[in-house]
């Protein structure tokens, strides 16, 4: 099913730059690992395996780079660690480490071939392993793309297992027992005789050893961590408040800023006058930074008060002021100069439509990423050298920028990354790592944390893209025969490349995403993305494309169902091409009492999306009240390969859920005159708790590949809201946010 087809824009940048290193340094330069952070000013008593293992000889301290949002991402690289090294869960430190080259994201070459990701053939794997090299070569540490899990699993336990039988090798160093004699438990070796020495003890004697490279992997069966529930690391800290993000962090003498951009977003600032502020408690400096004005004073609410004073004379945005001509543009868009790429072209969709034809068209707006901790950061300039601590996605690149903006040399720039309140693709942006940047080179040798209030963030936060499609199918003897779908977007992909320099050639496999890779198959099957420019900047939101695709395929889909006459369910199920996708359906029938009665006034819809390679099947359960539609519940299955912790799944399935639910009911992100019309969160209500239904969540361990669980959760929640909708009152909601046009308890 897979279409090499025209190369995708990311497959394009990734495919040339293994092509680049394999022209100026060969297949030598691809196997040769990058050098080991840890090494770099190691004391001669500590000893490091590999760039996550460190052991000295007061602890050990696991190195666990990808950052952490809240997704619960340190304790599961910990535990790949820990599993194979013996260590009790917790026995041990962790670091986010210093960003590096060896800690770059060898999952993301999965994403970044134009393949279905059931696609197993020879040129599928040959092309992922191209792009693997490239992703190596380049050395791209980046969290995102639900690719933690997928990038650790493997080398994580490699790690741990290469730092355990080090350790072994150096206790027999140390007391003359064979290494066979040796074995591990509770971060020590144990003797024949039953002595034990604790890992940290071997640290000056393992300092001086060659790790042992030849280890086998436990088999699953041996484990005693992974597949089992785990006690997050950082529970007791959430729990209690006594977590440090980034928003937290103090440093002597530092100062407070905060900023104010110009609302319409990447529009020019004409001119600010700031006597009334500069006068103001507590205020040291205004200065201007790009696009906006800084204040900096002795705690943040005083900054954000005196930014308040400040008249502001702004101009106008780079994009349409008036939302309705966003929405225009889009529809506009459908047309063959506008086309990205045509994804997929199954039998023949021109022919069969024809006569009595079903049609339809839905849109998704510009939604937030709203994390709850407000974006921050701390930073430094002192000499040549400047320090830099907050929560990001991209901490190398952070460096770079940095670097460039401050003019310093790259090496003399040192990321701190912190633990993050959310994120949903929000720190994967810099726009506020660099105004920080600003604010502290105008007070040099000062710490100053630059943090953006709610309406700040909200302004100017690059939303999800606005996007909108066009279907049209055709139903014969009771099932499903063509579906012709058209969706039009702004590209977060494009727009993102853009803010960071990079070239933007070729098609977007986002505006595709939940689409055309749907492992369904009607007889004929076409679906074609469309680019639309100049709209306002966009980024990656959790699922990214398939956030609203997913929305846009499965409901159009239910409708032709309905249409047909057939099943929801059973006609989901007779389509379906993929055997793991299959079984997930099959789970969440089962799990629903798919088919039982419902009772007057109650619905029960099905929507089922493949996003970041994992099949995620949904079944929401409503009743039509008086009062509005209430959620009474939602089932969910989804196949990830094998699940690492069926605490942290099922939370993180339950979390996505309620973050489809909460955007697809209330938010958008709608402009006049240019700016984003909503600006905190009562402009944009998630799910209260008496609206959020009970989550009954299995994960299946069918798939041949291990897979991430934090985005894919989100695309089925809205599809299957509105199909269970449908199913309660016969209103089939083709738009979100649902609130404009229904009710809710």
């Amino acid at each position: 099913m897979g279409r090499a087809g025209k190369i995708a824009r990311r497959t394009l940048l990734i495919g040339s730059a293994a092509v680049a290193g394999g022209v100026a340094f060969g297949a030598w330069k691809v196997r040769t690992p990058h050098d080991n952070p840890l090494a770099a000013g190691l004391e001669p008593d500590a000893a490091t395996f590999n760039p996550w293992v460190l052991v000295t000889p007061e602890k050990v301290v696991l190195i666990t780079p990808h950052a952490d949002l809240g997704q619960g991402v340190v304790s599961m690289q910990a535990a790949l660690i820990a599993e194979e090294m013996d260590l009790e869960f917790g026995g041990f430190e962790t670091d986010f480490g210093v960003p590096g080259a060896a800690y770059y994201n060898r999952a993301l070459a999965g994403e970044a071939v134009p393949f279905l990701s059931t696609d197993d053939t020879f040129l599928a794997e040959t092309l992922r392993g191209a792009a693997g090299a490239a992703v190596k070569l380049l050395g791209l540490q980046v969290t995102g793309g639900s690719s933690a899990v997928p990038d650790s699993f493997d080398k994580l336990r490699e790690a741990g297992a290469v730092a355990r039988e080090t350790l072994k090798a150096a206790a027999a160093a140390e007391t003359g027992v064979p290494v066979a004699e040796l074995r591990t438990e509770a971060g020590a070796v144990v003797l024949p005789d039953g002595g034990r020495i604790d890992y940290p003890a071997l640290a000056a004697r393992a300092a001086g050893k060659e790790p042992v490279r030849e280890v086998a992997l436990r088999r699953p069966e041996q484990w005693r961590l992974l597949g089992r529930q785990m006690q997050r690391l950082d529970i007791v800290a959430k729990s209690t408040g006594t977590q440090i993000y980034g928003i937290d962090l103090r440093l002597d003498g530092m100062r407070h800023a905060s900023v104010r951009m110009n609302p319409r977003k990447g529009g020019d600032m004409l001119g600010y006058a700031a006597s009334a502020a500069e006068a103001m408690p507590g205020v040291e400096k205004v200065v201007p930074v790009s696009g906006g004005v800084a204040v900096i004073a002795s705690n943040t609410w005083y900054a954000m008060r005196a930014l308040d004073e400040i008249a502001y004379d702004w101009g106008p945005a780079p994009y349409p002021a008036e939302q309705e001509a966003h929405w225009a543009a889009v529809a506009r868009s459908f047309t063959a100069a506008a086309l990205d790429k045509e994804w997929r072209s199954e039998g023949d969709v021109e022919a069969v439509l024809e006569g009595d034809i079903w049609q339809a068209e839905y849109r998704a707006p510009y939604v937030a990423h709203q994390p709850l901790e407000p974006l921050s950061a701390v930073v430094r300039v002192a000499d040549d050298t400047v320090d830099v601590w907050a929560g990001h996605q991209m901490p190398r690149f952070v460096e770079q920028r940095v670097a460039k903006l401050a003019a310093v040399e790259a090496g003399r720039v040192r990321f701190h990354n912190q633990f993050a309140g959310g994120s949903f693709g929000h720190r994967l942006e810099f726009d506020f790592i660099d105004r920080a940047v600003e604010v502290a080179l105008a007070m040099p040798g000062v710490a100053v944390k630059t943090t953006l209030s709610r309406e700040e963030d909200f302004a100017q936060d690059h939303p999800r893209q606005i996007a909108m499609a066009r279907g049209r199918g055709i139903v014969r003897h009771g099932q499903v025969a063509a579906l012709d779908l058209q969706i039009a977007s702004v590209s977060a992909a494009r727009s993102q490349a853009e803010r960071l320099g990079q070239p933007v050639p070729g098609p977007d496999a986002q505006l595709a995403a939940g689409a055309w890779d749907m492992p369904y198959l009607p007889e004929h099957y076409r679906m074609r993305a469309y680019a639309v420019e100049g709209l306002a900047p966009a980024s990656s939101w959790r699922s990214v494309g398939a956030s609203s695709n997913g929305f846009f395929a499965d409901g159009m889909l239910d409708e032709l169902i309905h249409a047909a006459g057939a099943d929801p369910m059973a006609e989901r199920l007779r389509m379906v091409q993929d055997e793991t996708s299959r079984k997930v359906l099959e789970a969440v029938a089962e799990m629903s009492g798919w088919g039982t009665p419902m009772g007057a006034g109650r619905g029960r819809g099905v929507a089922f999306v493949l996003s970041f390679g994992v099949p995620v099947a949904e079944v929401v359960e409503v009743t039509a009240t008086d009062a509005g539609i209430r959620m009474d519940k939602v089932f969910v299955a989804a196949d990830v390969g094998r699940v690492v912790d069926p605490v942290n799944f099922e939370n993180l399935v339950q979390g996505g859920v309620i973050w489809g639910l909460g955007h697809a009911i209330n938010s958008e992100i709608t402009y006049a005159d240019g700016m984003a019309e909503q600006r905190n969160y009562y402009d944009a209500e998630g799910l209260r708790l008496y609206q959020c239904p009970e989550i009954v969540v299995r994960g299946l361990e069918n798939g041949a590949k291990i897979r991430g669980i934090g985005e894919p959760p989100v695309p089925p929640a809205a599809p299957a809201l509105a199909n269970a909708i449908f199913a309660a009152t016969g209103q089939r909601l083709r738009e979100m946010p649902f609130a404009r046009h229904i009710d809710f308890v």
